[in-house]
């Protein structure tokens, strides 16, 4: 297929077959739900109404369906729907770690739970068996070191199997994780763990990218010397990997707790911990100011990762789950959560472009990945390089989830025509606050190109707008008018609840609204166009950056790009769009002119920007953002301190641009009345 191909949005693409559908978890739940609670739904739109409408009733069915295991009965589902605030599941006792490594009683002494590799490292495996020994011994370990229950636990450790291991012993004694990647600046990561009061740190000494090593030592002396409330630092090397020293003198060597005695899985105890305990804080991207430190508890956590690995991403002990990503984005945590199906998640350490662009192809074949999941960017890359997996690899890619950023037709496409031609491809969309999808996949349903299938189960979810009205096959703020398990149950040192109200509640009063715009239409079907606080307005209608972006895709030259509406004086716009090129590509008058015109035709008039300028990249945020709204705010005249933080970065020389433009363009639109 040409990249210039133009595949129509809602284009039917792959349909299951009765087998495949029949065999799914899904219908599979469908069939105890008429089997135990007489519902008989023949569709599933019906049973999602369902599960909102009787939401309790709904997550009363997902405890018993997965069989949560609580040392003490709850008392009742819910206590209230109105938010924040409510409580999931009062009365219960449980722990995350638990249910985990279920898994491991009854598997067999050879099946895996995690394969890993690395760019220094070859493919290897850990069994289920000795995933569950290492996470008692560090447990155990964890409690000899004056660890408690609630207690923080903070990580600065790659993608690499001692990480799981880590989360794992940190669940399983009832502390708290936190977790930050390596290539994490000290700043930024003191602007994390500095919230939490962490007691114990794991850290790493270093980590390799695109065939290049970096030490982070001198960065973990750094973070001991302003974590004041540090009592222990573990040391995980990663690339001296027969390092004798722990880095710092209240540093221990990961080896040597891992020699101590083993624990027999009978006698280990573990946590139970009530319904309001966290099991992790997660850290929204800080692009101004703190980063939100978000809690999340055990049950949330439970209940929702069940049902999205088990219904939604229909995992089974069969399946093997890959998704590119480092241990600080929330992608990371569904990762560990998809053993709770019991079967294997694959773990990668590095740059997906080293050596070269099939890297995770390869490292799918080897491994046998059936479930893959990359960003849509790696994509969009893969689609732009003209990468085609299914020549040169034997994969065994039966379903995919693919997020970060909205999912455009073409990339649909090109998966189908280049990976697997009957797969079931699915994009989704959630959000760090949720650890989890909103809108998701459905195994008994078509996928049509670019459309997210569904609105997740559970999740009462809608596209309104400004006025709070339903919308219909129109673009509206994504809300949700009834709470889910897994929102925060706080967020840290936010006692009175002042930050998580303004985050989600100031708009709708009572009403998530989530940010992001989103169309759901007559089917059901979803589309997620982008950030609602980087909405482009021109002549009185609001664009989603998203439109543009995916109509660009189409361009060949383009590969990346950034767009804004900026407001000038005398109530007038300006929508400048920013480029980056192929190599060698420069942005003369014929480009210009085609660019445009494609945007015309392609979207409609007013997508069409005011002006094209030639770029070297694109600033993204540590969690992979387009950094749009900073960068309308320094074309507006605010200063860079006022509107992002370079640590919030993953590349921050790409912001320098933005700030010149933004000088010259203030003083150019600013002092002329109406000036444009």
């Amino acid at each position: 297929m040409s990249v210039e191909e133009h595949i129509a949005e809602g284009k039917l693409l792959w349909q299951p077959s009765e087998r495949f559908a029949r065999s799914s978890n899904m219908a599979k739940y469908m069939a105890w739900l008429k089997q135990t609670r007489g519902l008989d739904f023949p569709a599933y739109e019906p049973m999602r109404l369902w599960s909102v409408d009787k939401m309790e009733d709904f997550w009363a069915s997902v405890w018993d369906y997965f069989a949560i295991h609580s040392t003490t009965p709850y008392q009742r589902v819910l206590d209230t729907r109105a938010m924040p605030g409510c409580k999931w599941f009062e009365g219960s006792q449980v722990n995350y770690a638990e249910h985990i490594l279920r898994a491991e009683a009854g598997a067999a002494p050879d099946k895996i739970a995690i394969h890993y590799a690395s760019e220094r490292a070859p493919l290897a495996a850990i069994t289920w068996h000795e995933l569950g020994r290492r996470v008692r011994i560090l447990a155990t370990q964890l409690r000899a070191l004056g660890i408690e229950p609630g207690d923080r636990i903070v990580s600065y450790l790659p993608n690499i199997p001692e990480t799981i291991v880590a989360v794992l012993a940190t669940a399983a004694v009832g502390a708290i994780w936190a977790s930050s990647a390596p290539e994490f600046g000290v700043k930024t990561v003191i602007d994390r763990f500095g919230q939490v009061e962490p007691k114990l740190l794991f850290a790493c000494d270093g980590y390799s990218f695109g065939g290049k090593e970096y030490s982070r030592v001198s960065e973990v002396r750094e973070l001991v010397a302003q974590l004041p409330t540090l009592k222990t630092v573990v040391c995980v090397p990663v690339l001296d990997r027969q390092r004798r020293d722990a880095i710092v003198d209240q540093g221990v060597l990961w080896a040597d707790l891992l020699a101590a005695a083993e624990v027999p899985r009978e006698q280990f105890k573990y946590a139970y911990v009530p319904y309001d305990h966290a099991l992790w804080v997660l850290f929204s991207s800080g692009t101004t100011g703190l980063p939100k430190a978000i809690a999340q508890s055990h049950v949330g956590i439970i209940l929702e990762h069940y049902k999205l690995t088990g219904l939604h991403m229909g995992l089974t002990p069969e399946s093997v789950m890959f998704f590119y990503s480092t241990a600080g984005w929330m992608m990371w945590n569904v990762v560990v959560s998809s053993l709770l199906g019991g079967g294997a998640i694959v773990l990668y350490d590095g740059s997906p472009m080293h050596p070269d662009q099939d890297r995770l192809w390869q490292l799918s074949q080897d491994a046998g990945v059936t479930y893959f999941g990359a960003s849509a960017s790696f994509l969009q890359l893969m689609r732009k390089n003209g990468v085609v997996p299914r020549e040169k690899f034997k994969l065994d890619i039966q379903a995919t989830l693919t997020g970060g950023s909205p999912v455009g037709p073409e990339l649909f496409q090109w998966f189908y025509d280049n990976v697997n031609s009957d797969c079931w491809f699915s994009s989704q969309s959630g959000g760090t606050e949720t650890c989890s999808c909103l809108v998701t996949a459905v195994p008994l349903q078509a996928v049509y190109a670019g459309e997210i299938q569904a609105r997740a189960l559970g999740i009462d979810l809608h596209a309104w707008d400004e006025a709070g009205r339903e919308l219909v096959d129109e673009v509206g703020e994504l809300v949700m008018t009834g709470p889910f398990p897994s929102m925060p149950v706080y967020f840290w040192n936010d006692p009175e609840r002042r930050r998580y109200r303004e985050a989600y509640f100031d708009v709708f009063p009572g009403v998530w609204r989530h940010g992001d715009f989103i169309k759901i239409n007559a089917r059901g079907g979803c589309y997620i166009y982008g950030r609602s606080d980087s909405t482009l307005k021109r002549h009185g209608v609001r664009i989603g950056t998203a439109e543009v972006y995916q109509a660009l895709e189409k361009v060949p030259e383009v590969v990346d790009s950034l767009i804004v509406c900026c407001e000038l004086p005398g109530g007038e716009f300006h929508m400048p769009l920013f480029v980056v090129l192929k190599s060698g590509v420069a942005l003369d008058a014929v480009l210009r002119s085609r660019i445009s015109a494609h945007l015309r035709d392609d979207a409609s008039p007013r997508h069409v920007p005011d002006a094209i300028h030639q770029i070297d990249a694109v600033p993204y945020t540590l969690t992979g953002k387009k950094m749009e709204v900073p960068v309308r705010k320094l074309l507006a005249g605010q200063s860079l301190d006022k509107v992002a933080s370079r640590d919030a970065m993953s590349n921050p020389t790409a912001i320098d641009y933005f700030v010149q433009f933004g000088r010259n363009f203030s003083a150019a639109a600013h002092p002329a009345e109406g000036a444009k």
